[in-house]
């Protein structure tokens, strides 16, 4: 229980961390829920960890009736990472880097961050929530179904913001699939071993 905890706060931070010093400074997306946050941020300047919980509520509605170990798995992921993506806006201007290098940082911290509370079975629910129901029934790593959420998000923000964002936010999905699938594949292969 303690170590989970530890793990909901370490990936919500590298998670914040991703969305606030490398994302949020280049319009660029992450995918899921995470990734519809974003694009109400760059659109209305809505607060994208309020807007992750508001857009969860269906999920874990989800949840709550036909996956009961989920909701409360992570409820706690979700309020926690959403509180600290809101408390690290701050930091959005402390550094600058390239556009290309601040998509792959990003990438690897959100990576990070989700892959981290996916071995502890938590996450901060939404379409990652969804992607581990998937994960689980089909036997497919999380990653690479995380990986297809948000290539259809992505293609929104391209629509919606720009082709730029487009660009950063391919590189950006492409790395957090990558970072995801390494941090869950060692869980997965114990657990079909």
């Amino acid at each position: 229980m303690i170590r989970k905890g530890i793990a909901i706060v370490v990936g919500s931070i590298f998670l914040s961390l991703g969305i606030n010093v490398f994302l949020t400074p280049y319009e660029i997306l992450d995918g899921g829920i995470i990734g519809l946050s974003l694009i109400t941020h760059y659109l209305f300047h809505l607060k994208i960890g309020l807007m992750i919980i508001v857009l969860s509520i269906p999920i874990f509605i989800l949840a709550w009736f036909k996956y009961k170990n989920y909701f409360y798995n992570s409820l706690h992921g979700l309020l926690i990472s959403s509180l600290i993506i809101d408390m690290f806006k701050p930091l959005r201007s402390i550094v600058q880097f390239d556009p290309l290098i601040s998509s792959i940082l990003g990438g690897i911290l959100v990576g990070l961050g989700i892959g981290l509370m996916l071995r502890y079975k938590t996450s901060t629910g939404g379409t990652d929530l969804l992607a581990q129901f998937i994960a689980d029934k089909t036997a497919m790593n999380v990653g690479i179904v995380i990986f297809f959420i948000d290539a259809a998000v992505v293609g929104l923000g391209g629509i919606f913001i720009s082709t730029r964002t487009l660009f950063l936010s391919i590189v950006t999905i492409f790395i957090v699939g990558i970072t995801t699938s390494i941090m869950t594949s060692r869980r997965h292969l114990e657990k079909h071993s």
